[in-house]
């Protein structure tokens, strides 16, 4: 890509399982850069495991150097308290980017899923088969990934009037 692109990380974030994906986007391309998943020690203490996905996504963050960071939001189910563990999870997904300085928009899961299928309640294997529509060459093993990699396409989709929306509220502040 161009020096015009943009580096972004989507995350999607889990306690057990982060997955994460880096593309390129000049405004009106994408390129796949990379993905993964960052997993935790299920037998470890909840600070141990939320400890090994901070230190996992700061490791993303240094070997791939984005600019710009994008998180999917919390959606509450019906057990509360794994609602809570993956609210804790996500407090990690924003702190690390944030803590690198890194811009870091959230963006909810019908609002992901619109941007790349098209309809804000498309199916697992739709998001996956449109992902490899738009990004030809990502290669990805798992769900976590695709996701990661569509909260990235979401964010390349959105950042622009994200940015204006902001510059337009600090202007009128003034």
């Amino acid at each position: 890509m161009s020096g015009t692109a943009t580096r972004i990380l989507g995350l999607d974030p889990g306690l057990r399982r982060t997955g994460w994906g880096i593309i390129e986007s000049d405004g009106v391309r994408l390129s796949y850069v990379a993905s993964g998943v960052i997993t935790s020690d299920g037998d470890d203490e909840l600070a141990y495991r939320l400890a090994e996905l901070y230190q996992g996504i700061l490791g993303v963050i240094a070997a791939h150097k984005p600019a710009e960071a994008a998180v999917e939001e919390t959606f509450v189910n019906e057990n509360p308290r794994s609602t809570l563990k993956l609210g804790q999870a996500r407090g990690m997904a924003l702190l690390a980017p944030a803590m690198k300085g890194l811009v870091v928009a959230e963006y909810t899961p019908n609002l992901i899923k619109k941007s790349v299928v098209g309809a804000g309640h498309a199916e697992k294997h739709q998001i996956q088969a449109m992902i490899g529509f738009l990004l030809p060459r990502a290669k990805f093993d798992s769900a976590d990934e695709a996701d990661a990699l569509a909260i990235a396409i979401c964010h390349a989709s959105h950042r622009a009037s994200r940015a204006l929306a902001a510059r337009v509220a600090r202007e009128s502040a003034r």
